[in-house]
């Protein structure tokens, strides 16, 4: 396989790619009939520069800060390379800014150029106008007319708007006329500028603008543990502003990848016209289609039911038994060879009753269900929040490598990932290469892992997960306090809780932030009471909540899909809410899946319930990779919360 493309800077990156993949696809995009147009790799770039030659014409200078407020398109990754072009870095975020984000960030990143998808974008712009004064020109990507060349963003301003294809056929001509400015910036661009400032999505509160360099996003191509390259076919679902998409969009990139932009509202359909081979998702994305698979498996006749079900449980014998004796099964106490002999046993037992069923099962029920996602998926890699872990072992059994991987924004995003040949399902996979994890106290800040005095080099030990590599952030943007808190002697706190198992491999326990403190003391971790709730076909969403509480709460949304094929069939949320069975039904699920027989201390138990009337939604309570804005939550629905502890 040919290899990637690996240089110091992005910018120079971009302009090899053109060079080396020239003919074959980069982008595809949706057109008009629902039949993919492709853009190639020197079209791509021939047009970038152009671009970026228009920009300097406009005045953008080396290490300037330029905005993209833009959801995924052809155009937001033109924009992109042409700004690298210039020498200077991008400031991205989707089109459903809001205007007092666009005020703060395009304030503070100090932006003087702006990029903005259409008119409506353009609109939320215009009406905090007055607050940007750095600002001097928008360049508006979709048009629905020809712009005037006098045109300005309000009647009182002096910022000019420009139609993006307009500058880039002047751009075409100052090229063609001789100007190379571009190539003189590319080549003086070094490893420590610049690439990208990335305001966080705010789970916690104001957005911190997370600088990145040109070097550091250059060390996660460099170090990706698994071979892609030129006949590989991605799909783009997660918004392309995000460190986690954007970087795979530049490991692609470099490796000669062709990316597919998709929606959300498309994704069924073109899973099955592009066919991809590869993709990065989140895990809603996943539990979303195991959940209409679930659905659709309970609509089939009983004999098919039961094929299913046999075909399920030959996999999930015979992919466990793989696992075991390749050392993939998950090890978090340093299991004696006792243990392991019986293990191995057992395992041995499965795999041999199960082997040929499932050979022929596969081939009858399993490679139907594989062809939902267009049938060449080779493994999707998926991150931005924990994939629950039913959801994992299905799609891992079903013959989908779910490839799961851990990281933020300051770090690149990738800290740790599973690969084809280190799949440790349960956990978030070893190290990324030239990475380097520890796991410390987080009251005394004393190391827990690796600490040759513990037992197992401190494996198996629960902590805060710190981690220092060439993938760290350079700091937040114009806060050094902010900076200070998390990044001390090259080490980033991430604030999340993980353990180090037996074989190497990462899992992650919670977030030190969303620890909850109940009234006696104890710390109780939401995500796996949370992820254990969520396998009930009958709660689409929930959140634990129960901070300074003698005990636990959830608020829940509940299924209308499955409390109909439970029997109970209703219109909306608030008629389901009114049915006195539906909140017997959920109180039931939960002491059902959160128990001592499913591993879960008392304190741990959820006694208070409240059901919403709305889903959680993107924007307002999650972010846009599905995160829980747990701040949001508990200020929206802090007198529910309140009352139903009282009740």
């Amino acid at each position: 396989m040919t290899c990637r493309i690996i240089l110091p800077n992005l910018a120079s990156l971009f302009a090899e790619a053109g060079k080396r993949w020239s003919g074959l696809p980069a982008f595809s995009s949706r057109g008009p009939d629902g039949s993919f147009q492709s853009v190639s790799y020197n079209q791509w770039i021939d047009r970038s520069f152009s671009l970026a030659s228009a920009l300097i014409g406009l005045g953008v200078a080396a290490r300037d800060h330029l905005a993209i407020l833009s959801d995924n398109r052809f155009e937001w990754i033109l924009a992109d390379a042409a700004i690298q072009f210039c020498g200077a870095a991008d400031v991205p975020r989707a089109a459903d800014i809001t205007p007092a984000e666009i005020a703060y960030i395009l304030d503070h990143a100090d932006v003087q150029v702006a990029f903005v998808e259409n008119d409506a974008v353009l609109a939320k712009l215009s009406s905090v106008g007055g607050q940007l004064p750095k600002l001097c020109h928008v360049i508006l990507m979709e048009t629905s007319g020809s712009i005037p060349e006098d045109r300005f963003l309000g009647a009182d301003s002096s910022v000019k708007v420009h139609d993006m294809r307009k500058l880039e056929l002047h751009g075409e001509v100052l090229r063609a006329n001789g100007d190379r400015e571009a190539e003189k910036r590319i080549s003086a661009v070094l490893p420590e500028d610049l690439f990208t400032i990335i305001y966080t999505s705010g789970t916690t509160g104001t957005p911190k603008g997370v600088q990145l360099t040109h070097g550091s996003i250059a060390s996660q191509i460099r170090n990706l543990p698994f071979a892609i390259g030129p006949g590989d076919r991605a799909l783009s679902i997660l918004p392309v502003w995000h460190s986690y998409e954007r970087v795979f969009e530049i490991i692609s990139i470099a490796s000669g990848l062709e990316t597919a932009y998709t929606s959300l509202r498309n994704l069924g359909e073109d899973l099955q016209i592009v066919r991809p081979t590869i993709m990065v998702s989140a895990p809603r994305l996943w539990e979303g289609l195991h959940r209409r698979i679930l659905s659709r498996v309970d609509s089939l006749p009983k004999l098919n039911r039961l094929l299913f079900r046999a075909a399920r449980f030959s996999a999930h014998e015979v992919r466990s038994a793989c696992s075991f004796f390749s050392g993939q099964e998950i090890d978090l106490s340093g299991r004696s060879y006792f243990v392991s002999l019986m293990m191995a046993l057992r395992h041995l037992f499965g795999w041999i009753l199960c082997l040929l069923p499932w050979l022929a099962l596969d081939r009858l029920v399993l490679k139907k269900l594989r062809a939902l996602v267009g049938g060449r998926l080779r493994g999707t890699i998926s991150g931005g929040g924990a994939l629950p872990p039913h959801v994992d072992v299905f799609f891992n059994d079903i013959g989908i490598p779910v490839l799961e991987g851990y990281g933020l924004t300051e770090s690149c995003p990738v800290l740790a990932v599973r690969t084809w040949k280190h799949l440790v399902i349960g956990t978030v996979g070893p190290p990324f290469p030239e990475t380097e994890l520890r796991i410390v106290d987080p009251l005394t800040g004393a190391v827990l892992f690796p600490n040759h005095s513990r037992r197992g080099g401190g494996r198996g030990v629960r902590g805060e997960i710190h981690a220092k590599g060439p993938q760290i952030m350079k700091g937040y943007y114009k806060d050094p306090e902010g900076t200070a808190r998390v990044l001390k002697e090259g080490w980033l706190a991430t604030g999340d809780l993980g353990v180090m198992t037996f074989n190497d491999c990462l899992k992650i326990v919670g977030r030190r932030k969303e620890t909850i403190v109940l009234l006696g003391g104890e710390n109780v971790e939401p995500l796996p009471i949370e992820s254990r709730l969520l396998e009930s076909e009958l709660i689409e969403q929930c959140m634990v909540v129960g901070q300074d509480k003698k005990h636990l709460g959830v608020l829940i949304v509940p299924s209308l899909t499955g409390f109909s094929a439970a029997g109970i069939s209703a219109p909306d949320l608030l008629s389901l809410k009114s049915r006195k069975e539906v909140t017997l039904m959920l109180r039931q699920e939960i002491s059902r899946h959160i128990s001592a027989a499913t591993g879960f201390k008392p304190f741990e138990r959820v006694t208070a319930l409240e059901i919403l009337e709305r889903p959680f939604e993107v924007g307002t309570e999650l972010t846009m990779t599905f995160k829980l804005k747990r701040h949001v939550i508990a200020e929206l629905y802090a007198a529910t919360i309140e009352g139903m502890f009282e009740a």
